[in-house]
């Protein structure tokens, strides 16, 4: 015969068991309806953890609804015998036979009426098992009673099991976002420093409560980043990431080993986390994993992380942590972890090495310093445009010639790369060697074109030489011979812009093309500006380009060096545009003139020096 009343309680049983979110909560709907079975007076409920230490004790008696609840730490080794294998165990006892060693329920159960215990012990996980006792009388029957006690017992390993279940899905969930926020954050930078400041705050505090951050370098781990939940406690952090030998000695044992490790207890004797050094006690001894007051006490543990990436090790990662072992990451996010931050880093890493490798190259493709002369003010500006950081093909120089003349060029070669490197060393070197000879500009040009034609060279060009011829009287002669190039412009000593005139085809395009040259006087404190098209390209929201506004731009800096008006345009242009990505270069003479003497041309002995080497 179906027993309907246990039915019901059993279905409330399990519905109640798939919505709790901690076993404690199903007690009520597990205690009354065993009590309410024929010859039943008392139920107990214990919770015990892996070293038999009690944690938890609920009594409730027949006609009561007032439950005796006992939160404790007992230690009680005599339990060890009761402890469950993998399936529960059901046993069946007399009261006066109980020992008080192992039966903590058995002062509750010797108070109810009835002569025996019918008990199930069970085990929840790893960390812990239970139990559930019930007194009886004579007039139970033992096995309802034992089919009843089982079935309740799989009702709370199975809401125990769900939680459990939940809460890792729930964790992995966490995890999972924490891992892809954290790419984003550190992807998003290509600087080292950001970066790695980045890695050590991703994980604090959500992983950690504290994490330092080291790169390896030939001679042995560099401190480069830390953080804290507590401030005080990162000073003392960073100080330990920078100096405490310890911590510096097992980075470097621990080389390439790829597994995460975690420290604790004995393990941290001698280390800046030892619980027993008192904060504040120095760069070689601060308590870096002291807790912070009122957070209960946790025992420091601490692991540290091999960060590789594309098969070489770049560094390490170490956590510091001050919270309750299931709190606790598992190694295989930590390795997700610092894979991910390995690969910000090591990105970061090669593109400095790129960034420093292109600007030494473009460094060698521009003159290293422009001539001097009491004649002119001379200064060049070159900002690079590209965030991938190619190469890019523009160039200038300055040359001295041997009629006492200055010859200003500057070129922009088609395209980024190895490729229009190649042809920007090729471009410049060869007007420089032919302008220093005393070549004229056309002549210049018409020999580059030739060559590049010669070469067979994919690309094209545009250039544009300008020479300053010194006057008598204090002007200079300007010659101008473009092929294909925006025309400079010249600010004259009143502030008025007027662009000079030029044409010519584009270098690398035809054979045999001449260049003519168009002549203008300029005057003390005029200026000439030479530049490349990322300057007048530079576009803005509006669609509206630098161009425009330039000459109005170059008219407020009347009055300037030099240096000022180079370096003011390029970062007005940079400001200005919202597209583009061409680099832009000026390069600026301010003519100064130079004082008449019987019609005669000062000599400038720098010039011929210039013009020997």
């Amino acid at each position: 015969m179906v027993d309907d009343t246990w039915s019901s309680a059993l279905h409330r049983l399990w519905q109640a068991a798939s919505r709790a979110e901690e076993v404690a909560a199903l007690a009520d709907d597990v205690y009354a309806p065993l009590l309410a079975t024929p010859g039943v007076h008392l139920v107990v409920g214990t919770r015990w953890d892996e070293k038999h230490v009690l944690r938890y004790m609920r009594g409730l008696s027949a006609g009561s609804d007032t439950p005796v609840i006992v939160a404790t730490t007992r230690s009680m080794p005599g339990a060890a015998v009761r402890e469950p294998g993998g399936e529960p165990v059901v046993t069946r006892s007399a009261v006066d036979g109980l020992d008080d060693a192992e039966w903590p329920e058995a002062e509750f159960l010797r108070q109810a009426p009835g002569a025996s215990v019918v008990a199930c012990t069970f085990r929840l996980d790893q960390r812990g098992w239970a139990a559930l006792a019930l007194a009886v009388d004579g007039t139970a029957d033992l096995s309802v009673v034992e089919s009843r006690l089982t079935q309740a017992v799989d009702v709370i390993v199975a809401c125990h099991t769900g939680i459990l279940q939940r809460g890792r899905e729930a964790r992995r969930a966490s995890d999972d976002a924490l891992l892809a926020e954290a790419s984003l954050q550190m992807d998003s930078s290509l600087d080292v420093e950001d970066t790695l400041r980045r890695v050590a705050r991703i994980a604090v505090p959500a992983v950690a409560d504290g994490a330092l951050v080291h790169l390896l370098r030939s001679e042995g781990p560099e401190f480069v980043a830390a953080t804290h939940v507590a401030v005080q406690q990162q000073r003392a952090l960073e100080e330990a990431g920078r100096h405490n030998p310890w911590l510096a000695a097992l980075l470097a044992r621990r080389g390439e080993d790829e597994d995460t490790v975690f420290l604790s207890g004995a393990a941290l004797e001698g280390s800046p986390f030892a619980e027993s050094v008192s904060a504040g006690a120095g760069a070689n001894g601060s308590a870096v994993g002291a807790k912070p007051a009122g957070d209960g006490p946790h025992p420091t543990v601490v692991s540290i992380s091999t960060l590789r990436a594309r098969g070489r090790v770049v560094g390490s990662i170490t956590f510091v942590y001050q919270r309750p072992e299931p709190r606790l990451p598992d190694s295989a996010f930590l390795r997700s972890l610092a894979t991910r931050a390995a690969l910000a880093i090591d990105n970061a890493l090669l593109y400095e090495l790129r960034r420093n490798a292109v600007l030494s190259l473009q460094e060698h493709l521009l003159p290293s310093q422009l001539p001097e002369s009491v004649q002119w003010d001379l200064s060049a500006s070159y900002a690079v445009g590209d965030p991938m950081l190619d190469v890019g093909g523009d160039f200038y120089d300055a040359v001295p010639r041997p009629d006492g003349s200055i010859a200003l060029l500057i070129g922009d070669v088609c395209g980024r790369g190895a490729e229009a490197a190649a042809l920007t060393g090729l471009a410049r070197h060869t007007l420089r060697t032919l302008l220093e000879e005393g070549t004229d500009p056309g002549t210049a040009l018409s020999r580059l074109n030739r060559a590049l034609r010669q070469e067979r060279a994919s690309r094209f060009l545009t250039a544009v030489v300008a020479t300053l011829t010194p006057r008598p009287d204090g002007t200079a002669l300007l010659s101008t011979c473009s092929a294909g190039h925006p025309p400079p412009l010249v600010l004259r000593g009143d502030g008025t812009v007027s662009e000079v005139l030029s044409g010519g085809l584009l270098l690398g395009v035809l054979d045999d093309v001449s260049y003519e040259s168009h002549e203008e006087l300029i005057a003390p404190d005029d200026t000439l500006v030479l530049f490349t098209d990322g300057l007048t390209e530079s576009r803005e929201a509006g669609g509206a380009f630098f161009e425009s506004v330039l000459p109005a731009r170059l008219s407020a800096l009347r009055g300037s060096g030099a240096a000022h008006i180079a370096e003011s345009l390029a970062q007005q242009a940079e400001t200005f545009r919202d597209s583009g990505q061409d680099d832009i270069a000026l390069l600026v003479a301010r003519w100064t003139g130079v004082p008449p003497d019987a019609g005669l041309l000062p000599h400038d002995p720098r010039i011929e020096q210039a013009a020997l080497r």
